[in-house]
Order: C-alpha cells, then structure tokens, then sequence
C-alpha cells in the first residue's frame, strides 16, 4: 500500500521532487536573463557602448522564481482532489460583489467624482497635478478603450489586434481639422468617433467570412497599414515629426491659459495648470462613463443578444435566422466609434501626436486588458485596466528601491538598489510575469462570471465552470 501523505518518507520525497522541479525553474531563468538582464548597456561620453554588469538582478530573478515554483509545486502536490487551485480570495467574493454590484458601483462613481478632491487635499495643489494626470485621466483613457474593445472581443467574440488604428484615426481626425480648419474639440469629437467608426465597417467587410487566427491577422495587418500610412504619407500626417500645436479644448469657449480671458482671470483665481487636467479628468470620466452606459444599453437590445449569439456559436447563430453580417459590421463599427473618441481626448490631451503613439504594443495593452479583466465583464475591464496602467505609473514612485528603506521605530535600513536603478525599465517583464500568473490563478479573466441579458423567472449569474474557455 503506498505511504500515506503524512508520513515522513512521503513528505521528504514530495520535498525533494519540489526542490528538483523548483531548481529547474531557477535554471530557465538564469538562462533567460543572462542575454537579457545581466548586462546592461550605455554610451560614454566618447560614444563607445559600455556593458554594466547587472548579475544582482539575475540573482533577485532566479531566487524569486525558485521561491515561487518550490511554494507552487508543494501546493500542487498537497492539494487534495476536487480541491480549487490557488484560492487569493476567499470563496464566494466574486458572487458577494455581484450580488451588491448597483452599491459598488455607486460607491465608486462617488470615489472617481470626488478623486481631483481627494489628490488636492492630500498631495496639495503642486502634487495633485501628477495624481491627477498620470493616475487619474490616463487610466481611464484605457478604461474606456477596453470597454470599447470589450464591445468587439467580449460580447461579439470577434479578436481584433488593431485596434489602436481606430484610436489613431480619432487623434489624427481632430488634429488635423482642428488645426487645418479651426473647428472646436465639441465639434470633431462626434465626428472624429463618426469617422472612426466608417472605418471600422470599412475592415469589417473583408473580415466576414473569418474567424480565429485568420480574423486576428488580418486585424492587425489593418492596424499595420493604418500606421504605416502614418508614417510614409508626410504631406498628410508629417510622418515622424507628427503633429504639434494642437488646439487644446475650452471650458465653454473660455481657454485654460494666463491671459485676461483665461478661465483663471475670469472667475478671478489664480492662474494654475491644475485647472486644465480637473477639466480634463471629468471630460474623460464622462466618456467613459457614456461607453459603459451605451454598453449596458446595447446588451439588453436585440443586437447585444445577437453578439453573444454570435460570440458562443456562428454556426447556431445563422441557423436562428440572425444577420451575422450586420452583426459583425454593427459590433466594428460602435467599437471603433469609442476608439474614436478616445483618440480625439488624447490628441487634445497632449497638443502633440505622431506615428510612435499608435503601434501595435497599444494594442496588445488593450486587448491584455479585456482578456485578463474577463471578456464581457465592465467591473473586470476597469480593475485590470487600474492594475495594468496604475501599476506602471506606480513604478515611478517607488524611489526607496533605489535608496533603500528604513522600517519605523528602528534603526534597522535595507540597502537600495543604487542610484541607477530605474523599475520602470522592468515594467514589461513584471507585465508578462502577471500576465502569466492571472492565467495560472483565473483563466478566464479577473471576472470569470457574467450576468445573461435574457433570463428565466429570475436572474442568476453563470459560473465560469459552465462557460467556455476564453469567454470568461
């Protein structure tokens, strides 16, 4: 009979296999990072490339990963069958939070209405500006471009790998007839959202009759296209020199600058930048909260219904008598009109674009997005949408990597890492690696469940168990 599970040769025999299977790991890694992390490069003042050794990185690596996959493997090897897998939160919290979703969602528009109050009170008026900006406006442009995505990958089930070209059309629409013609920001940003979503039908007709790898490959060759034209046509788009000076929007016509008619001398303030990104930041939250809003909306009508339909099975799809035609075009289309929008605030946003801004890693960020937050799922777009971005732009606040921390009430410090260390310079290596984690802990996404629009007697919410992979 074999041993039991608490016998000491049983649990020395699991440890050992752990340490193999854990030490194999360190090994990957080490490979890994020795091309990779272990030198660094820089130019010296004579124009020579300088390799700086960097092998305590390697050794931070390879420990992080051998404590990792040892802690993994005795948790796989422990667990008992018909038990879940890592567990971070306890059972039921998904279900407790849907269950209040209508006094969460309250709760958190009340926190994004009142956040430019929050950042001013505790980080003062010269603090707040960063908060503001970097934490606040550019987190929810990819909010509302993942709900705009979700509308295409996660109620229709169509993969699209260019997306960034509707979000490019939107910016370069409202630079250049705003600069060329003089319109207002209130004028080009309905038309910027028209132009791009004409140019969402325009992929969607060649797109009909594909599906899977064939549809992704020829969304992302568009999304290609769109910035290689960017690029080479210069008379158009100025090519790499991009675009600059472009008008900036207006409270109502008044502008947010220092002169007399300025919003600051007009309601008799002191003149502040601060104003300009508050305006920006409820500008941006009220297009994304129009994109939730139209999103909800659209799923309880017949042409949400009929993306679901469409995104669990094409074939049953056309067999109930529904259009997958206009389905398709209709789900391109409103997408690409919200990639429109987005795209007119962050030209108006900036004052500068250029080709640079609109590769395809954007649209390998937003799709990351939707996937990891659960495809379909609002609340799951959001949360990875302030994971992903929030957590790069938190990178640059942890300055005591570099000089080190010293706990309170002691006098015990733990070195840094040394001036030169920069962890934004590791924010793609900490996205892949949590990339892969979400897929290791919830396959299907932050929010593996999801609400039907259409239900029997009473409303109940599918477990992810009931729910194809890939469409959590």
């Amino acid at each position: 009979m074999a041993a039991d599970i608490s016998t000491p040769a049983r649990r020395q025999a699991d440890m050992m296999a752990a340490l193999k299977d854990a030490a194999f790991a360190a090994l990957v890694t080490l490979g890994l990072c020795i091309p990779i992390i272990a030198w660094g490069t820089r130019q010296n003042l004579e124009n020579q490339l300088v390799l700086d050794p960097r092998w305590d990185a390697v050794a931070w690596a390879v420990a992080i990963v051998f404590v990792g996959r040892f802690v993994l493997a005795l948790r796989q090897q422990y667990k008992r069958p018909g038990e879940p897998g890592l567990r971070l939160l306890p059972h039921g919290t998904i279900a407790f939070f849907q269950r209040y979703s209508r006094l969460f969602s309250l709760f958190g528009l009340g926190f994004l209405v009142s956040f430019p109050i929050i950042a001013i009170n505790l980080a003062g008026w010269g603090g707040a500006l960063k908060w503001i900006d970097n934490f606040g406006v550019q987190i929810l442009i990819y909010v509302m471009l993942g709900w705009g995505l979700n509308i295409v990958v996660g109620l229709a089930g169509l993969l699209d790998l260019g997306y960034v070209a509707f979000y490019a059309v939107g910016a370069y629409s409202y630079a250049l007839l705003a600069k060329n013609f003089g319109l207002s920001f209130w004028i080009l940003l309905p038309m910027a959202g028209i132009l791009a979503a004409f140019w969402g039908v325009l992929l969607g007709f060649p797109v009909l009759r594909l599906r899977g790898d064939y549809l992704a490959i020829v969304t992302l060759a568009f999304g290609e296209i769109i910035r290689l034209v960017l690029v080479n046509w210069t008379d158009f788009s100025g090519g790499y020199a991009g675009i600059s000076g472009i008008p900036r929007p207006t409270f109502f016509g008044i502008p947010f600058t220092a002169a007399d008619n300025g919003f600051a001398a007009r309601f008799g303030l002191e003149f502040s930048p601060l104003y300009r990104t508050i305006f920006l930041y409820y500008l941006i939250l009220a297009l994304a909260l129009l994109t939730a809003f139209v999103s909800l909306r659209l799923r309880r009508l017949p042409i949400g219904r009929a993306w679901e339909a469409l995104r669990e099975d094409e074939i049953a799809c056309r067999s109930l008598g529904i259009n997958t035609t206009n389905t398709k075009l209709t789900a391109f289309s409103i997408g690409a009109m919200f990639g429109g929008f987005a795209g007119s605030f962050f030209a108006a946003r900036q004052g500068f674009i250029s080709p640079e801004s609109f590769v395809f890693m954007e649209s390998a960020v937003i799709l990351a997005i939707v996937v990891l937050g659960g495809m379909g799922s609002l609340w799951g777009v959001a949360l990875a949408a302030i994971v992903m971005i929030g957590g790069t732009e938190l990178l640059r606040e942890l300055d005591f990597l570099r000089t080190g921390f010293t706990f309170p009430f002691t006098n015990w410090h733990v070195g840094g890492l040394g001036n030169d260390f920069d962890p934004t310079k590791y924010r793609m290596l900490i996205f892949g690696f949590a990339m892969v984690a979400i897929m290791i802990w919830k396959p299907r996404g932050l929010i593996s469940t999801r609400q039907p629009t259409a239900f029997l007697k009473e409303r109940k919410a599918i477990s992810a168990d009931l729910v194809q992979e890939g469409h959590g």
